[in-house]
């Protein structure tokens, strides 16, 4: 496909000249690869795609788009599941070449352009001894993850990735730039943290360290006959271990590669992944009760490098895999629950899991109307994930994804993580944000009035006057 009409070729023109980055057409060499993203069920051909080299640039592009009303995509430097980093025929602004990580270790800061990944960030704080709260997968950007909340192996001890961002370097829908913060622009702020893409584009983010170096970590497996128990176990247990002890609940099935034991390979299995990231001499204590219950198959908790530990699934996910998920938030896992979690519990697909991260701790001492974020009243946040190389077996993940969805959706607090929605319509985009809704359309309309930003899960502009 090279068609580009939606982009006159005065402007495309225009656009090329004022760049330092690249900007890359339909038919061009490179544009096949720049325009996939993680997820190979998303097939979109932007009518251009700029690769921003600095601020200046995306002040261009975003001035570009405004000025040309042209369908605008932003796309940070990660997975974009949803596909909503590109659009069809529109202009994509592209921040995966800015990747600039600098760390106070003093103030312990560490402020990181748009386009990094959660793996930029780890190796620059790492060299500190410090980290900050992110995802599970390295290959994750900061941006689209940050924006959307940010949940990980820290959030019971030092909180989300919102909670823990400072500062936001910000290019706005006119294409000036502002620096959002609690002391300014502090209604952008509020706003960026966890309101999604719909606001600008974030050129760099401040975010606040913690002293972690290395964590004790890994997964304790059991047969996957053993949900229920497991599962009731962990929903009792979990909520009132200490805060530096974080563990998240799957189903799936047992990797064929090391360090997983032979045997176990190609098992069906549920587990518990295990992260202790407080003092080294109270860790044996904090983990012990993990340690004993049950009749596990595998204990794989081991010391290990904090930035080691958020790279672990990474070879088992790179980008082109055929993937669908769906998530909720949980104040509870009732026995209805479980009886969804055990019934599918054997996954359609070796790639195919499901997760129930807790939320709870440092993350809920947040109020409700503090950040966008709404659901600091949920205990856990589950996806349910869908996935294979094959996309003859995209239909198959699909349907799982959705019927596991829906059998567990009515025991959920009834809104969704942003970043485990794909598009499913605006309704689910309002029960997200909750009564946090009505003061994001009106920053929205403030900040982007004609909603330029708009191919996001989408909050639109309404003008209170």
């Amino acid at each position: 496909m090279t068609r580009n009409d939606n982009i006159p070729e005065s402007a495309l023109e225009t656009l090329q000249g004022g760049l330092r980055g690249k900007l890359i057409r339909p038919g061009q060499d490179g544009y096949e690869t720049a325009r996939g993203v993680w997820n190979g069920m998303i097939d979109r051909h932007p009518g251009a795609i700029a690769r921003c080299a600095d601020v200046a640039d995306v002040m261009t592009a975003v001035r570009t788009a405004h000025e040309h009303r042209l369908p605008l995509a932003v796309r940070g430097g990660g997975h974009s599941a949803s596909g909503l980093a590109l659009c069809d025929d529109g202009l994509v602004i592209d921040l995966s070449t800015m990747r600039g990580v600098r760390v106070d270790p003093v103030a312990r800061t560490v402020t990181a352009e748009g386009g990094c990944t959660l793996g930029d960030v780890d190796h620059a704080t790492h060299g500190f001894g410090l980290a900050t709260p992110f995802g599970i997968i390295s290959t994750s950007g900061i941006g689209g993850l940050t924006l959307g909340g940010g949940s990980g192996y820290l959030s019971r001890h030092y909180g989300l990735s919102i909670d823990n961002l400072l500062a936001a370097d910000v290019v706005l829908a006119d294409g000036s730039f502002v620096t959002a913060s609690a002391e300014s622009h502090s209604d952008l702020f509020w706003a960026l943290r966890g309101g999604g893409g719909n606001f600008g584009v974030i050129t760099a983010f401040q975010f606040r360290c913690h002293p972690v170096r290395n964590v004790m970590a890994g997964p304790v497996l059991y047969d996957v006959a053993d949900t229920a128990e497991v599962l009731r176990w962990y929903r009792d247990f979990l909520p009132s271990a200490p805060e530096e002890l974080y563990g998240f609940f799957m189903v799936g099935t047992v990797p064929p590669a090391p360090p997983f034991p032979e045997a176990l390979h190609g098992r069906h299995v549920c587990g518990i992944v295990w992260v202790y990231s407080g003092e080294r001499d109270a860790a044996d204590a904090a983990l012990a009760p993990a340690r004993q219950f049950g009749t596990p198959l595998l204990d794989g908790i081991h010391e290990v490098p904090f930035p080691a530990l958020q790279s672990v699934f990474d070879p088992l996910y790179p980008p082109g895999l055929h993937s669908y998920w769906r998530g909720d938030f949980f104040a509870e896992i009732p026995d209805e629950a479980i009886a969804v979690h055990e019934r599918f519990a054997e996954v359609p697909t070796p790639l195919s899991t499901m997760h129930l991260y807790p939320v709870d701790g440092a993350a809920q001492r947040v109020g409700q109307d503090e950040t966008a974020f709404r659901y600091r009243n949920a205990t856990w946040n589950a996806v349910i994930l869908g996935i294979d190389p094959d996309p003859a077996n995209a239909d198959r993940v699909r349907d799982w994804v959705v019927r596991y969805w829906e059998a567990l959706h009515p025991s959920s607090a009834g809104g969704a993580y942003v970043n485990f929605m794909m598009d499913e319509g605006h309704d689910r985009v309002r029960a997200t944000y909750g009564e946090n809704y009505d003061r994001l359309t009106r920053i929205k309309a403030r900040y982007d009035p004609d909603n330029l930003f708009r191919h996001n899960h989408n909050i639109p502009p309404v003008d209170p006057a």
